[in-house]
């Protein structure tokens, strides 16, 4: 019965019939494994382990991740020991330790040990009631850490990926949580008596934020160590900014979940600690030296010259296409299975420490097994989000005239012709010995003395509407993987929604690409004409300009309240829901992504001037960038 089948089989087999997409051979192959005979799913394990004493069976549902029978199982234990605090300590500790052993030596990956988590807190909160009644006899936890995404920033899958682990490993875990200011972050610190604080964060001003915490430890006297992790930190940035600031402990960068917990097993022993400090500290003086003697040692071009060396475009020849509307427009309800056809896969595996390209990930001798399991689970979930309307999409986009004003500004006109707005960017000033110029995104847009009349568009899309409260319930449940899967999902529509939007860009709504016939592959290598660049990325680095964008396609938006978009920005300029993309459009034929990279104080000046802000504020959110000490 056609209505029987299994939603996810279904689809796939569809997908493969009706040659609905590329991928389709590789998805059903994914999931094949898991559907044998009549069509139903068949047991993650056969049932022969079911005949093994109860405790062995626990400790092989942990490590298998199999949470079916774990209730029964753990209630079975339980009435075998004298106390309920045994089953934790005895089979289920078992069952984690050898987790934790098959994840060290790289036999068991990410996604496998986060649902090992799932069983083994479902078999916790089974006991905690027992344990309760005999007065809170909790298990001793190896230490308790911290856990925070800074002030100002939203995202907390990589957080949250790293505190289970943890978790798993035996550490008492206190999730404060995003956007958590300094204060909170120390004042539970002492109040919870915590062993080690650990700091996360993704956008670049949570750098800044980070050296700040750094600076009230050392103020406040903390003496804990500080862990530091994110996609933007990096030992450089740690050892250069950060751990100056802080002298009475540790700082240390961890680069990922995988080695959180030998990082925290040093800074938490006596015998260890020392050793692994004073390695770590003399890393950091190699660092900084080396950082040092780099920026002494290289030479840029000075603002002017690097203005000399812009791209030369013949403007007089040049016939802009003029898009179909100008202002701004919403679009509401995008139909997700539309947008799942758009996902980029690939950076969905770099979130969950899973490294290589989709689709050969799923082949691949080393995570192979692994990647295919956890794209089953992706598929899955990604079926019950749209089939159950659980999440949604929306986007916000617009067209203006535009011409290129003063050095590297963009100005933006209403439909009377008088300015609106105006685009800051910056240009690289690096020495190119390659005869290539050296750009700025304002290059893009035609000059205004050249009485073209340009255009330059911009974007907001989210993926992320509801996903909170679906990410939420499943970590209330318990169920750490799928609450970690819903948030990395959301992320990757969020992103499909800005390639399929630029794609009705190109060939409608602005419409200087009609004739585009490109598959997924080749938009995600970007072999589309015109760029969306983010405010935030390399050929824009300046996180503050996301707040002209939202001023010109969503001016009902406000800090902690989202417009008409469903998305907000955060006082340092993180948009919420974290599941959200932004940006700029530009036509021209020859417009291309780069990186801005290191910049001399003669352009920070002129940039400071035509924003009309302090140095020290475009020095803060430019910290990245600068090419010299501040």
């Amino acid at each position: 019965i056609y209505d029987q089948i299994p939603v996810e089989l279904r689809d796939a087999v569809e997908d493969v019939v009706l040659n609905r997409t590329p991928e389709g051979t590789d998805a059903l192959l994914a999931i094949a494994d898991k559907y044998k005979g009549d069509g139903s799913v068949k047991e993650a394990e056969t049932e022969e382990w079911r005949g093994w004493p109860v405790n062995k069976r626990l400790e092989h549902a942990l490590v298998k991740g199999i949470t079916t029978h774990i209730v029964e199982d753990t209630e079975e234990s339980r009435q075998s020991f004298a106390r309920p605090i045994e089953v934790i300590e005895g089979p289920l500790m078992s069952g984690m330790n050898i987790v934790g052993d098959l994840f060290g030596a790289g036999k068991m990956f990410l996604p496998q040990v986060v649902k090992s988590a799932r069983v083994m807190k479902q078999a916790v909160a089974h006991l905690i009631p027992f344990i309760e009644l005999e007065k809170g006899d909790k298990p001793e936890a190896k230490g308790k850490i911290l856990m925070a995404t800074v002030k100002g920033d939203v995202h907390d899958i990589g957080k949250n990926i790293v505190g289970v682990v943890l978790g798993c490993n035996g550490y008492d875990i206190v999730d404060l949580g995003v956007m958590v200011p300094a204060e909170k972050i120390l004042q539970v610190a002492k109040e919870q008596k915590c062993d080690i604080i650990g700091l996360s964060g993704l956008i670049t001003p949570s750098l800044d934020e980070m050296v700040h915490v750094a600076r009230e430890m050392q103020r406040q006297d903390f003496h804990l160590p500080l862990m530091i992790g994110g996609a933007t930190t990096s030992k450089a940035h740690t050892a250069v900014k950060i751990e100056p600031k802080y002298s009475n402990d540790a700082v240390i960068y961890v680069t990922d979940a995988s080695r959180a917990v030998g990082v925290a097993t040093q800074l938490l022993s006596k015998e260890l600690k020392p050793a692994f400090i004073e390695k770590t500290r003399l890393e950091y003086i190699e660092v900084r030296e080396r950082t040092a003697n780099r920026s002494a040692r290289t030479e840029r071009l000075s603002y002017p010259a690097s203005i000399a060396k812009k791209p030369q475009f013949d403007w007089s020849t040049y016939e802009p296409v003029k898009p179909t509307f100008t202002g701004a427009k919403v679009l509401d309800n995008i139909d997700l299975k539309v947008l799942a056809e758009y996902i980029d896969w690939t950076p969905f595996f770099i979130s969950w420490d899973l490294a290589g390209k989709f689709p050969r990930i799923l082949t691949d001798e080393v995570v192979g097994e692994a990647a295919t399991s956890l794209y089953a689970d992706a598929r899955e979930m990604l079926a019950k989000l749209i089939d159950e309307k659980l999440i949604s999409a929306r986007a916000v986009f617009g067209f203006w005239p535009a011409n290129q004003v003063r050095e590297d500004d963009i100005e933006v006109y209403g439909d009377d012709g008088k300015p609106i707005a105006k685009l800051h960017h910056l240009r690289q000033q690096i020495i190119k010995t390659d005869g290539k110029p050296n750009f700025s995104l304002a290059d893009f847009v035609a000059p205004k003395d050249s009485e073209v009349t340009d255009y330059v568009g911009g974007f907001i899309t989210t993926a992320g509407i509801g996903a909170e409260e679906v990410a939420k319930a499943y970590q209330d449940a318990g169920d750490d993987y799928n609450s970690i899967m819903v948030k990395a999902l959301a992320d990757r529509l969020a992103e499909a929604c800005a390639e399929w939007l630029h794609q009705q860009v190109r060939k409608d709504y602005w419409g200087y690409a009609k004739d585009e016939t490109l598959d997924n592959e080749a938009l995600i290598k970007e072999q589309y004409t015109g760029i969306r660049p983010a405010p935030g990325y390399p050929a824009c680095p300046d996180h503050t300009e996301k707040s002209t964008l939202f001023k010109l396609l969503d001016p009902e938006a406000s800090e902690m309240k989202a417009g008409r978009s469903g998305v907000f920005l955060t006082e340092h300029y993180a948009m919420f829901p974290a599941a959200a993309v932004s940006g700029w459009y530009f036509a021209h034929p020859q417009a291309q992504y780069f990186a801005v990279g290191k910049i001399d104080k003669d352009q920070v000046q002129s940039y400071t001037s035509r924003k009309g802000q302090e140095l020290s504020m475009t020095e803060r959110w430019l910290a990245p960038n600068l090419g010299y000490d501040n």
